[in-house]
């Protein structure tokens, strides 16, 4: 049983293709982080080891001891606290590919954050990808392939991960998860269309609270003196040199926020993404013009472009801060 929500071309693709004989050796799961890319990574490596003939069973040892990642022949490579993937995980996963499976049928390994791959990690990659053991399958898991070498891209099948409809979202928390309604329906507006964000606030009361300050942080920021800015600026720079991820998902809740103040002067109120901040949202939005709110929102992707491309984090984040709007009235 396939698990993942809202994929359901990405699953028929990879059904089809287990029960034909032609899975690739390689994949790119590309998506916005927490849309469910690792949750179908998980499932084909299931699958590629299930001891049923209805592949993946979920319910045979193999498919549970995959769920909880404690199968020999399945491995995840993440970035572990670093900045990226070291060349020395991927000479590690080169060392067991050339291992016949221990337990299962196939070794499976999965490399969450491949964007984050330093070049040696990529050009060493790239030795396996060219030519992989009959029973070794490799599942690069990306936010961007932009990042990502082409000659790694050119030997992987990209399947692109959409977010997913809310309603698909909501549904699965209350049928699933036992999400009461209205809290599964303010989840999945929150969610921006990925499940494993939904998932994971859901059973977890700090993180709408961590949540909850980070909003308020963004929204103060705002209302700061230069030198406070400056002073935050310097504080992201410094968490990204220890944690990328955390600081490209601050990014992304602050795109939200300024996305939904450009939806507010629209006359768009019904589809702002942060309901559970509207009230602050409406009151805000009548200290800026829609022309500066959505060059901001440029500014902030464009921020979380070059940060991903290993920009200088302080220079980059120091211009993010000189090009916020400046409120009326202030």
């Amino acid at each position: 049983m396939w698990t993942t929500v809202g994929h359901e071309a990405a699953v028929e693709l990879l059904d089809n293709s287990l029960r034909n004989d032609r899975l690739s050796h390689a994949y790119l799961f590309v998506g916005p982080a927490q849309v469910g890319k690792m949750t179908l990574a998980i499932n084909l490596a299931q699958a590629l080891n299930c001891e049923k003939d209805d592949k993946p069973c979920g319910a045979c040892s193999s498919c549970q001891r995959i769920m909880g990642l404690k199968h020999a022949d399945v491995q995840v490579i993440d970035l572990s606290g670093k900045t990226e993937v070291s060349i020395d995980q991927i000479r590690e996963l080169e060392r067991y590919a050339s291992l016949k499976p221990f337990e299962g049928k196939s070794r499976v390994f999965i490399i969450d954050n491949a964007d984050f791959m330093s070049s040696e990690a990529a050009n060493c990659l790239l030795k396996t990808l060219e030519e992989p053991p009959p029973f070794v399958y490799m599942i690069l898991l990306s936010t961007s392939e932009k990042a990502i070498l082409s000659t790694i891209l050119s030997r992987c099948q990209k399947l692109e991960l959409r977010p997913i409809a809310i309603s698909a979202i909501e549904g699965a928390l209350i049928e699933r998860y036992g999400t009461k309604p209205e809290d599964a329906h303010v989840l999945a507006r929150l969610s921006s269309g990925c499940m494993g964000w939904a998932v994971q606030t859901s059973v977890n009361a700090d993180a709408i609270l961590h949540r909850k300050e980070l909003i308020e942080t963004l929204v103060n920021i705002a209302k700061a003196d230069r030198l406070e800015k400056f002073s935050y600026s310097a504080n992201m720079a410094s968490k990204f040199s220890k944690n990328r991820a955390e600081v490209q998902k601050l990014l992304s809740l602050w795109i939200s926020l300024w996305r939904d103040l450009l939806l507010i002067k629209g006359n768009c109120r019904e589809i702002i993404t942060n309901i559970d901040h509207q009230e602050t949202l409406f009151r805000e939005e009548v200290y800026y013009d829609i022309i500066d709110i959505r060059n901001f929102i440029f500014c902030l992707i464009h921020a979380g472009m070059l940060l991903k491309n290993n920009a200088n984090p302080r220079l980059v984040l120091d211009v993010l801060i000189l090009g916020m709007p400046k409120r009326k009235g202030c």
